[in-house]
């Protein structure tokens, strides 16, 4: 009987996975199939659920539309740097608060931790008044400089790294190794999973990101495929069409970062909320 009750519940389990994860790429699916629709098939009321494929044009004529390649250069230039810096500046300072001990670290990490609490749209205006003040309107820096700290990213860090036997650092440290040496050689190496889930969710963030480029950027050559989208929505009407095929291929990197990282990605998210 409790081999049936489970077997059951993991039928029904199973089950609800399947729907929710239907329901979920329903949207993408549609999407790509309209990419290759004709606009008059995709806003046509009556019809079936999903636009009938029929053409290549929407691809085609991408790059005359707008500038396609150089924005999507931009984007992937942008989102990369930023999770490079990122990971970087998360993985130091999520050493620093797992194993120095000084004065004040507690309290410390709990500042640091309560920013995540803070609304980013709170910081908008101040952030745009010091990026102003500092000159720095219409370049990349005001794009990378605001997000090169990560409390998420520390925290993901302090949580791997704490797990790390404070023996195997000891032992370094009496072999003459110093702690730059012993961050690079031993905990980066061995934090690759939490690089991994980081790196996902900093790039995806970064990839998609459109309010602040679209404030900090006004040359159209340094614009980001996110703000460059909007080209799309004309006067009298949007070219669907054009915009879904836009938008297919500007998930191509993000669905390319997941697949490298899957599996380091899905054990350092169960190691981090392990801790």
């Amino acid at each position: 009987m409790k081999h049936r009750r489970i077997t059951v519940g993991t039928v029904i389990l199973n089950v609800l996975l399947f729907v929710v994860a239907f329901i979920t790429i329903v949207p993408f699916i549609w999407m790509l199939l309209s990419s290759f629709a004709p606009n008059s098939e995709i806003v046509k009321v009556t019809g079936s659920l999903f636009p009938r494929p029929s053409t290549v044009s929407n691809y085609v004529n991408i790059q005359q539309r707008f500038d396609f390649l150089r924005l999507f250069a931009n984007s992937l230039l942008i989102a990369s740097v930023k999770t490079i810096i990122v990971i970087y500046t998360s993985a130091v300072l999520g050493f620093v608060f797992a194993k120095m001990r000084f004065r004040g670290r507690t309290l410390l990490f709990g500042i640091v931790m309560s920013t995540m609490m803070v609304p980013w749209a709170v910081t908008i205006i101040p952030q745009y008044e010091m990026m102003t003040q500092f000159g720095w309107l219409d370049t990349y820096t005001s794009l990378i400089v605001p997000s090169m700290i990560s409390a998420f990213g520390i925290f993901l860090f302090r949580q791997s790294i704490t797990g790390i036997p404070d023996e195997l650092i000891e032992a370094a440290k009496i072999d003459g190794a110093s702690d730059r040496r012993i961050f690079h050689r031993i905990i980066l190496p061995m934090s690759h999973n939490t690089i991994a889930a980081l790196a996902i969710f900093t790039f995806l963030w970064n990839w998609e990101d459109y309010l602040w480029p679209f404030l900090m950027i006004t040359d159209e050559k340094k614009q980001l495929l996110a703000v460059g989208l909007k080209q799309f929505n004309g006067q009298y009407g949007t070219d669907y069409g054009g915009l879904f095929a836009a938008t297919s291929l500007a998930i191509v990197p993000v669905i390319i970062v997941y697949l490298v990282f899957q599996k380091q990605f899905i054990a350092g998210i169960a190691s981090g909320s392990g801790k």
